[in-house]
């Protein structure tokens, strides 16, 4: 059985430029991949049931971005057959890598192979904002310049260097973080080029260090090695280098209360390299 690569992704700046009155906010930022993925396989079924081979501890099969994707292409689609879908997990829960929305991504697309839905990749798009504002980039597959609230998408070409990711132990609130009265919300756009420059940074990250203490800590403690920064919300936290072998040594120096892993950055997503390979 076929087995289908769900990436994390790595915010490499986020601005919010205003607060809209239905409460969403309004961003800046820039997607880029990771070749470390949860994986997904799916065994397609004659009922029409939807199902999760093992569930998530302390997550409802029902409220399981999984399963809600799959049943929404299935309903949008008309699709008479059901999945049975399996998960093997690696990306840390409540960690900024986007690993719900990924996963969900991963099932509107391979889905939409394997129930032969014949729907484009913006059809697709536009069917998984509704379950979240990441999940048409991990669809589209291209590192990103995103702004709206995540979903106007520029296709962006930034380095790809090997990142060291550290999950401290802690998962943030996202509604949390964007709810608090500190939040930064008034930051000046910026443009492509000046990212490109070097401008930019995560606004969320003040609040998050003061609320999450092990978040401060983390970052401090890679900042010996670089200038490291906080994905999303957190509670993930990365910096980058210029080979495998250096992210590899501050690995094995991680802090046992850590858990951490490296990655090199992809402007194209391991979600469309394999369908490329399998086309």
């Amino acid at each position: 059985m076929k087995t289908w690569p769900a990436p994390a992704k790595i915010n490499l700046f986020l601005h919010i430029t205003r607060r809209r009155n239905d409460g969403y906010h309004e961003l800046q930022t820039v997607f880029q991949f990771l070749d470390y993925c949860d994986y997904l396989q799916f065994k397609i079924t004659e009922q029409s049931e939807v199902r999760l081979s093992d569930s998530i501890e302390g997550v409802n099969d029902n409220d399981n971005l999984i399963v809600r994707a799959a049943k929404l292409l299935q309903n949008y689609a008309n699709v008479n057959r059901g999945v049975l879908i399996s998960l093997d997990k690696k990306l840390p829960m409540g960690g900024g890598l986007g690993g719900g929305s990924s996963n969900a991504a991963t099932t509107l697309v391979a889905l939409n192979q394997l129930w032969k839905c014949q729907l484009s990749n913006d059809e697709l798009a536009q069917l998984g904002l509704s379950l979240g504002a990441d999940v048409p980039v991990f669809i589209h597959g291209r590192a990103a310049w995103a702004e709206g609230v995540g979903d106007e998408l520029t296709a962006i070409s930034p380095p790809e260097p090997w990142y060291m990711v550290i999950s401290p132990n802690c998962h943030v609130s996202t509604a949390e973080i964007f709810s608090s009265p500190e939040l930064t919300r008034d930051c000046r756009s910026i443009t492509i080029s000046r990212f490109l420059s070097g401008e930019g940074r995560n606004v969320c990250e003040d609040v998050v260090k003061k609320n999450y203490p092990p978040v401060a800590e983390a970052l401090n403690w890679l900042s010996q090695y670089g200038s490291p920064k906080m994905t999303g919300t957190g509670a993930c936290v990365f910096v980058d280098f210029e080979s495998q072998q250096q992210a590899q040594k501050v690995l094995e120096i991680l802090p046992e209360n850590w858990q951490g892993f490296i990655a090199k950055g992809c402007n194209e997503s391991p979600l469309t390299q394999c369908m490329k390979m399998n086309a």
